[in-house]
């Protein structure tokens, strides 16, 4: 579309005079086009010295600025080698005044004038680099390369820095650049020869940009951010780099990294290498400690540019002073930094793009962003038309009233008007970011209670988190908050104990106190878990990244469902490189959501049964989304499974879809191999010994430790032949053992028996197979024999450790349950629950309704008082070690209003429970 029909916009001149003689040099321009060409040349120098270079060619181009556009970069890639300076710079002066003409006029957004200028960079590179590479091979200086390599630039490659890999190129900036080239497409005894000629190339595209000709320049280029730049070459190996930014990258460098892009040279190269730094640029865990380093950061930039002091907008930089563009840029990337590890939605290079997406997920309030948004772009504006004056790379306002007048013709404004907005502007981007950075100083601190063991505060600077003088200097500011909030729990001395207990456990501080410090209502999270749970402090010093979750939006939200879990939880594998990561992912999103269960619980927003079968819905989506992972791992090296692949047969409590946090994992793993003898792998294996390796690498994957912990345990006594039979089971052999050989119990154990992840159609088959089993007809007083004899032999073999201990033991946990697979065992039934299993007593006559109610009240007792401990220990409790906060939620969980209340209805339903199981197994018998 035409200019002259896009204008919104016009700017005055300064000097009419000035502008009158612009418009001279295209006499054929009139109306607003003639006011443009006035308002531009007679506000600035520059742009005047353009229209009179590109007179001929101009109108033309403003009939058509967007494919005049196309046009000059469509000729620049057609540059002849000896044509590339002359050239460029031509199109450097018409890619420059189209872009200026169309920006004044208003026909153009900002991120359209950026872009322009931030292409128009790109191809420039990418043109120079290639012909100096197609010298390099003309001339055999590029060892092993041949002209089909000058396509791909012999492997090097061209990353685009800040604003130009954002695509928001200044008006008249120079361009941020970092050379690296792939070493592994050379030979290692030719390193050297090929470092040398990328160098080189690297050195003469720099030249050709930036040297000051008769016609101009193209780009003042910058390498300064390449690693270690004082003693580094302008073109460093990938490899170099990779280990510099491994070992010494520091903040700053991950933040610039935020905006890296390749631009030209070998493309392809670019993005390995980019995702090789994913690690280092995008932290796992929330980083909150970039917001110190940050800071510090901006406080360094103030004192070196001198630009502290009270906001005044003559002389004022637009970019580096108070309320200026890098304020927003700052804020943007840094709270990018925080969370863009955990959520890849935030890696957005555009500064507005990325404030918008920290707003969609509610790290930045959306008027805020909205807010910055409008501020950032309204500032670029006015640092371009700064620039526009005498294509000076600088961000200043002009000190004179005329210097600032000559702006505000630019824009079109009046001086006055603009001082004003631009006064209001700076100062609200100032208190809107500054907060942030800077947050105003806590309360001042309370007097520490004297009841505090003094000793104990002591020794806290010895611990390992907090023996860095960083980590110190946090959690001294943390310190007040929360001895404060220590001293108001029910026992201050037993919460200081619970942790000082937490602080030893952990192997760092840094990070966690910075997340602390930026979300203080962890601290009483932080408190009511060590004032409550060791169990869960102790998790929480060992893996303090959990946090991380509860400041992720959906902490509190419902609950998923095991499908949503193994859906998200796949999607997190599939994002991994390699296996350990894979693995390490699933370790570390378990715990997340493992811890998540346990606050819930904690803080009374769901009960026991409810977190019996989220920690079962949880163990089941990890299972189903390791399982593929697991096999193709397997068959890269051995082949596909043979036949329809395997099933795993969740048994016991995962089976019954009732864990608690502690549980361990009891599984089957089935195989059908239908009448495959083997795979057909690089390393081929029989059907049976891969069946069987691969169930070994899947329990390996669910319970190694490794840098993120251990998964599950995992039982496998339950198989076939318990552990004297194979790891994994063929189908076949499942059902001839389970109708031919299985003892009672077997059967017993096939009542809560449910896949839990595998091939669907082996899995539907289980399952119909297992009905099948359970319905057969059996001799009730034969199987309420067996039962009677297992019941003792358990009880011989286990003792409860304790009136706390409701699993173990006559008439607790696992003899209710025991009664309940008898009874859907005897009926027939296919529930797998304890309380459909005391249905199934009831419908075939074994057990009365009363008692079966009577039972089934007993075991929800039990499993309440089971989660709760599990919850507060992995070990057994002792009520009077046991402190106030754990007490509290040990008699919330199950309705009680003492311990010693608690403790006599355990005693009382213990008795009860005994008795109607010993009657109902005797009645049996007799009747």
């Amino acid at each position: 579309m035409s200019l002259i029909h896009a204008i919104t916009r016009l700017p005055r001149p300064f000097d009419p005079d000035l502008g009158a003689e612009t418009c001279a040099a295209v006499p054929e321009a009139d109306g607003d086009l003639a006011l443009l060409l006035a308002g531009a040349g007679g506000s600035s120098p520059f742009l005047k010295g353009l229209v009179e270079k590109e007179a001929a060619w101009l109108l033309a181009a403003l009939d058509d600025p967007d494919g005049c556009i196309q046009a000059c970069f469509s000729e620049i890639e057609e540059l002849a080698p000896d044509r590339l300076k002359s050239g460029l710079r031509q199109a450097k002066r018409r890619v420059a005044l189209i872009t200026a003409l169309a920006d004044l006029a208003g026909a153009w957004p900002l991120e359209r004038v950026t872009g322009v200028l931030t292409d128009f960079g790109g191809l420039a590179c990418d043109v120079v680099i290639r012909a100096e590479i197609a010298n390099l091979i003309r001339r055999n200086k590029l060892p092993g390369q041949t002209p089909d390599d000058v396509a791909t630039a012999g492997g090097l490659f061209v990353l685009a820095m800040g604003k130009m890999g954002a695509h928001e190129l200044n008006y008249s900036s120079d361009i941020d650049l970092i050379c690296l080239f792939d070493e592994t497409r050379f030979d290692p005894g030719d390193f050297y020869e090929a470092r040398q000629g990328m160098v080189r190339a690297t050195r003469n595209m720099c030249s050709i940009l930036s040297d000051r000709t008769a016609e101009g320049y193209v780009f003042r280029t910058d390498l300064r951010l390449r690693p270690d730049p004082v003693v580094t070459p302008v073109c460093m190996a990938t490899e170099a780099a990779e280990r510099y930014y491994e070992s010494l990258g520091r903040t700053w460098e991950r933040a610039a990294y935020i905006k890296a892009r390749p631009c030209a040279g070998d493309l392809q190269a670019g993005e390995r290498f980019l995702k090789t730094l994913t690690p280092f640029v995008w932290r796992r865990h929330l980083d909150f400690a970039a917001i110190q380093d940050a800071h510090d950061m901006r406080l360094r930039i103030r004192e070196n540019k001198g630009l502290g002091g009270a906001l005044s907008v003559p002389g004022h930089d637009m970019k580096l002073g108070r309320g200026g563009i890098r304020e927003i840029e700052f804020f943007t990337q840094t709270r990018q930094l925080i969370a863009g590890g955990r959520d890849t939605g935030l890696r957005q290079r555009e500064t507005v793009a990325g404030l918008a997406a920290l707003a969609g997920k509610g790290w930045v309030p959306e008027d805020v962003s909205d807010r910055l948004s409008d501020h950032y772009r309204a500032h670029r504006e006015v640092e371009h038309r700064i620039q526009m004056v005498n294509d000076a790379q600088t961000h200043r306002m002009p000190q004179s009233p005329e210097g600032i007048e000559r702006i505000a013709c630019l824009m079109g404004a009046d001086a006055k008007g603009l001082i004003a907005d631009l006064e209001r502007r700076l100062t609200e981007v100032h208190e809107l970011t500054e907060g942030f950075f800077a947050p105003d100083p806590p309360p001042s601190a309370v007097a520490e209670p004297a009841s505090f063991d003094a000793s104990i505060l002591a020794r806290w600077p010895t611990y390992p988190a907090l023996r860095s003088q960083r980590a110190r200097q946090i959690f001294d500011r943390l310190r007040p908050e929360l001895l404060s909030r220590l001293a108001r729990t029910a026992k201050p001395d037993e919460a200081l104990m619970a942790l000082d207990g937490f602080l030893a456990g952990l192997p760092a501080g840094v990070q966690l106190f910075s997340l602390f410090e930026a979300n203080t209502q962890l601290i009483d999270l932080l408190v009511d878990i060590v004032g409550t749970s060791s169990a869960l402090a102790g998790h929480l010093s060992r893996n303090a990244g959990v946090f991380d979750a509860v400041i992720g939006g959906d902490f509190f939200a419902d609950w998923p469902g095991c499908t949503a879990l193994r859906r998200e939880l796949t999607g997190i594998l599939e994002a991994e490189p390699d296996y350990e990561r894979q693995l390490d992912a699933a370790r570390r999103w378990t715990k997340e959501w493992h811890f998540r269960i346990g606050v819930h619980h904690l803080r009374g927003l769901i009960d026991g049964p409810t977190s019996g079968a989220q920690y079962a819905d949880l163990a089941e989506a990890v299972i189903a989304a390791i399982c593929p992972v697991v096999v193709a791992q397997f068959a890269a090296k051995h082949g596909d499974p043979p036949g329809r692949g395997a099933a795993v047969l969740g048994m016991g409590s995962l089976g019954a879809g009732r864990l608690n946090a502690v549980s361990d994992l009891d599984v089957i793993v089935i195989y059908d191999p239908l009448d495959v003898e083997s795979s057909d792998g690089r390393r081929p294996l029989a059907s049976r010994l891969y069946y069987a390796r691969m169930t070994q690498a899947l329990i390996t994957a669910l319970t190694a430790p490794m840098a993120q912990g251990r998964l599950y345990e995992v039982d496998m006594r339950l198989r076939p032949s318990g552990t004297q039979g194979p790891v994994a089971t063929s189908w076949a052999s499942f059902r001839n053992y389970q109708q031919n050989d299985a003892w009672a119990w077997e059967h017993l154990a096939l009542t809560r028996a449910r896949v839990v992840a595998g091939d669907a159609g082996l899995a539907a088959d289980i399952e119909t197979f297992r009905q099948s089993v359970l319905a057969a007809p059996r001799v009730r007083e034969q199987i309420l024999q067996e039962v009677s004899e297992m019941r003792a032999r358990i009880a011989a073999a286990k003792s409860p450790a304790g009136v706390w201990d409701a699993k173990t033991g006559p008439g607790r946990m696992m003899d209710i349950e025991l009664i309940a697979q008898t009874g859907a065992l005897l009926s027939g039934s296919a529930a797998r629950d304890v309380q459909g299993g005391l249905a199934g007593a009831v419908d075939c006559g074994w057990l009365s309704d009363a008692d079966a109610t009577d039972l089934g009240a007993c075991f929800d007792l039990f499993w309440s008082v089971q989660t709760a401990v599990r919850l507060l220990s992995e070990k057994a409790v002792d009520v009077r070690d046991m402190g106030d906060g754990a007490a509290a939620f040990l008699c919330r969980t199950t309705g009680y209003d003492s311990l010693k209340d608690l403790q006599n209805a355990l005693e009382g339903h213990y008795e009860q429970a005994t008795a109607l199981i010993a009657g109902a197994l005797k009645q049996g018998e007799d009747g």
